[in-house]
């Protein structure tokens, strides 16, 4: 069986001597739970496994007895370490407390308990770990999977995965495209927005938010008017929508990218460039076939551009860059990404017509360390998903 590469992170931390809690993220589908039980089938050490997708209703007080259940097993058995596994962490309000607490609480009477927990979606809350509650946890994110895993795990070609994306579990369906749509619709979407996105908050409208998610993957790559926006969406206000869009990408589903500034906060009051971190998010609501798409070189330049996009925000996740757009009048930067001052720019050249003047103009005004165009008079976009984006840091 395939093995992603965070499989050998997370056998490395869990056979460190107990220092983290290890916290498992990234959207749904793409493989978390699978990787983390293919390490515990490799680790010489014992364990107990629970989900809070079977528990109705699932508080803090399950994941307490869960803990219960793993000291008193290790006390039983006289085991010297153990390791307590909670799948679907997300579905425990505020679960970061109470596995805090618990955590401490084996620190303080040397209980040798490692834990590991698996969560859809970005599942710590970084606006509460400013000080000292965030320094038990550490954070590894997964994505999902890229054209190489596509190409070397199911023989995906490049316009394959460009248009119908990388989820592993539809993979064998794509020759039947109904299907292949349905399922994507009821496993991805349906189920993200229904389990993953909270909807009792501030912003509890779930189908302005199913309105909003629809808009965003139908243009992904693509920078609409204001109108435009609020006319699809029923007159929501802009705050709205950055809230919905905010809930949406951490979900792992759609971003909204910003305009590039060097001011901190006058981008954030652009108009967001919509983008789906998966082409299967955008192919769902093609009209067209696979094979219609191909011949139209208009859509096929919009599913180019989403793919790029797709990538890069997926790669951002991972190596926490940051991605922007850029555009004065007519000219153009399709993404900015910066990283600790580096700052790089790309332009996807999606047909021979598509000037690139905007890279010039940007580079005269904010001078950044690279500059990549894909497609013509550059890397072919074969080339650039192939890449290891880090290295451009």
């Amino acid at each position: 069986m395939y093995q992603r590469h965070e499989y050998l992170v997370i056998k490395s931390r869990l056979e460190e001597p107990r220092k983290f809690i290890q916290v498992v993220t990234g959207p749904r589908q793409v493989g978390k739970t699978t990787v983390v039980k293919q390490v515990l089938q490799e680790l010489n050490a014992p364990y107990q496994f629970f989900s809070a997708d079977t528990v109705p209703e699932t508080d803090g007080a399950w994941v307490s007895e869960c803990w219960a259940v793993v000291r008193n097993l290790k006390e039983s058995k006289g085991w010297d370490c153990m390791l307590l596994v909670i799948d679907e962490i997300q579905k425990v309000p505020n679960w970061w407390e109470v596995v805090k607490k618990e955590w401490e609480d084996d620190t303080f009477h040397n209980r040798n308990i490692k834990v590991l927990v698996v969560g859809n979606g970005r599942v710590l809350p970084e606006k509460d770990f400013s000080e000292s509650p965030g320094e038990c946890f550490e954070e590894i994110r997964m994505t999902h999977w890229n054209y190489l895993e596509m190409r070397d795990n199911f023989g995906f070609n490049l316009d394959q995965y460009l248009f119908y994306g990388g989820y592993p579990g539809a993979a064998s369906i794509v020759c039947d495209e109904t299907w292949y749509q349905q399922y994507i619709r009821s496993t991805v979407v349906e189920a993200t927005i229904a389990n993953d996105v909270p909807t009792d908050g501030p912003l509890c409208n779930p189908a302005q938010l199913r309105q909003t998610f629809e808009l965003g993957a139908t243009c992904s790559g693509q920078l609409l008017s204001p109108a435009k926006i609020q006319g699809a969406l029923q007159d929501a206000s802009m705050t709205t929508l950055a809230g919905y869009i905010q809930l949406l990408d951490a979900a792992g589903m759609l971003s909204g990218v910003q305009k590039y500034s060097i001011s901190p906060t006058s981008g954030k009051s652009g108009i967001p460039k919509f983008q789906v971190y998966n082409n299967a998010l955008k192919m769902i609501y093609s009209p067209c076939t696979f094979e219609q798409t191909i011949r139209d070189r208009k859509v096929w330049c919009h599913f180019l551009e989403s793919g790029i996009g797709a990538y890069i925000i997926c790669q951002a996740f991972v190596h926490r860059f940051e991605v922007f757009y850029w555009r004065e009048r007519n000219e153009e930067v399709d993404f900015v990404l910066r990283k600790k001052g580096t700052v790089v720019a790309i332009v996807v050249k999606s047909d021979a017509t598509k000037a690139t003047t905007g890279l010039e103009t940007f580079k005269r005004i904010f001078n950044p360390q690279t500059m990549l165009i894909i497609g013509d008079g550059g890397i072919s976009a074969k080339e650039f998903l192939s890449m290891d984006m880090e290295k451009l840091f």
